[in-house]
């Protein structure tokens, strides 16, 4: 009886130890699974006033989660945004400011942008050091393989995609990268930059531009193996999917969902691109391939058990396109702000952010703060249990978890962007100002605009609020940092310039 008795007290010591213990155990750390697209414009989905493309996947992501109305990009082009976004600093910081090309279109040219430096502290190494698994699948922008610039040097576990951003202008590339590998694909080399005469083309010459796997495709396969694998750990999955960017190229299923729908005429390549004989629909159907892959993702991790415990973010590099074969005006992409991509007026950086977790996020909720990519950083910081304070923005963490607001710690956001002219522009409260053609004009104007009651920014109030003026010419100067590479320099006119002497 005495070890029948031991038994039972030792039993019921450990239940109550056990209990006691995992009370005071923290909460394990969230998965977190940022999804971006390429060049989609602010009304470009259903829950953002789209009318013409079908989004059910993220139209159903906003209603269980939140939806931003006032979220910026960092930058109007795709690179600067993609390292703001990853560093957590602002444009007059970044070590990334402008798309500096480097190489050309053909395979054997292939040499990506300028590359990440070794020192950067990204995203993927915050937390890596915490506990992370970390992952990229889709278009990364900042370096190609055997530069520092490489995702493997930038805290990634494993990548897999496109490395240099001139080969995704096409979606059916000879190869993709994995882990400094290329892998080879069942496509033949497409030069998507060459036109077709419009006098004698014809079917055959349109389907040249069609080939048998489709890159965004193989991206999602390589999305679910990793979260298949690592189910089990805290993960980061950064998905940066091409679409919508140019060329237009989508799966004919998808194209033949909107034939019919819309009055188009064909595209034949003479503004760049791939000809396409139904762009209207090619657009289309590439947006709605983006929400099945959203969905397809959303799927798997309900399948996995995993989705009280992962965050799925959603936004956009920049705004929407303005060439090549895509009608911004017919479908409203920007929802009638002014500007478009490379342009720091809203349509060119106002972009749709949707987040997405059961239980801590309130769903079907709306967010009006002001906010901006490069807070992704310090968010995710305070998520993962250590602010950092090294960082341009502020942790959306208590506006995503409804617990307060963070418009009192937000007095501006700054943006500056060197190509198109250079440009300027300060976000403070209601207020923007801008600055435009800087490299002509370094003694121009700035232009102003109340978004609260103009947010198509038509009514320039300059001239009547000096002294909001005066405030943001302040901030850009004290904002701004010497970039490291002499074309990037469009600010200050004492940087003395390199001669050949």
């Amino acid at each position: 009886m005495k070890g029948h008795s031991f038994y039972f007290f030792f039993v019921v010591f450990c239940l109550f130890f056990l209990k006691n213990t995992k009370a005071q155990l923290p909460p394990a750390k969230p998965n977190i699974i940022y999804i971006y697209a390429d060049d989609l414009g602010y009304g470009e989905l259903g829950c953002y006033g789209q009318t013409k493309i079908k989004t059910p996947h993220l139209d159903q992501m906003a209603k269980e989660g939140m939806r931003f109305t006032q979220h910026y990009s960092s930058a109007p082009v795709c690179a600067p945004s993609r390292c703001m976004l990853l560093t957590g600093k602002n444009p007059g910081h970044s070590y990334i400011r402008g798309n500096y090309e480097l190489g050309g279109f053909a395979d054997d040219e292939e040499g990506g942008q300028m590359p990440l430096h070794e020192g950067a502290y990204t995203l993927a190494k915050m937390l890596k050091e915490r506990g992370y698994h970390t992952a990229l699948v889709g278009k990364w922008g900042l370096g190609v393989s055997g530069t520092t610039g490489s995702p493997l040097q930038q805290g990634f576990d494993y990548y897999y995609g496109y490395l240099d951003q001139k080969q995704a202008h096409n979606y059916y590339p000879t190869h993709l990268w994995e882990n400094d590998h290329w892998d080879t694909l069942q496509n033949s080399f497409i030069n998507v930059h060459a036109p077709i005469q419009p006098n004698t083309a014809t079917d055959a010459d349109f389907e040249k531009y069609i080939g048998k796997e489709y890159a965004p495709a193989k991206m999602t396969q390589k999305a679910l193996h990793f979260i298949e694998k690592n189910g089990q750990q805290p993960f980061f999955l950064y998905l940066p999917y091409t679409i919508p960017h140019l060329s237009l190229q989508a799966p004919n299923e998808y194209v033949k969902k909107y034939i019919g729908q819309f009055k188009e005429e064909p595209y034949y390549g003479e503004k760049g691109y791939a000809p396409n004989k139904y762009p209207k629909s090619t657009y289309a159907a590439m947006i709605t391939f983006l929400d099945d892959q959203v969905g397809i993702i959303m799927d798997q991790i309900k399948k996995m058990g995993l989705d009280n415990n992962t965050l799925i973010m959603f936004s956009s590099d920049n705004g929407a396109t303005f060439s090549a074969g895509v009608d911004v005006q017919y479908f409203n992409s920007v929802s009638g702000l002014r500007g478009l991509k490379m342009d720091l007026y809203e349509g060119g950086i106002k972009v749709p952010f949707i987040a997405r977790w059961p239980g801590k996020i309130k769903a079907n909720s709306v967010s009006s703060i002001v906010s901006v990519q490069y807070d992704i950083m310090p968010t995710l910081a305070e998520l993962t249990g250590k602010p950092l304070k090294q960082l341009d923005g502020v942790s959306l963490l208590p506006t995503l978890l409804s617990k307060d607001t963070i418009s009192s710690s937000r007095p501006f956001m700054y943006f500056e962007y060197p190509e198109n002219g250079g440009q300027i522009a300060v976000r403070m409260g209601k207020w923007k100002g801008l600055k435009m053609n800087v490299r002509k004009k370094p003694l121009g104007e700035w232009e102003l605009y109340n978004l609260e009651i103009d947010p198509n920014e038509k009514n320039n109030v300059a001239s009547t609020h000096a002294q909001i003026v005066e405030q943001m010419k302040q901030i850009a100067k004290q904002q701004h940092s010497h970039p490291h590479i002499e074309e990037w320099e469009f600010i200050d006119s004492k940087i003395p310039k390199k001669t050949n002497n």
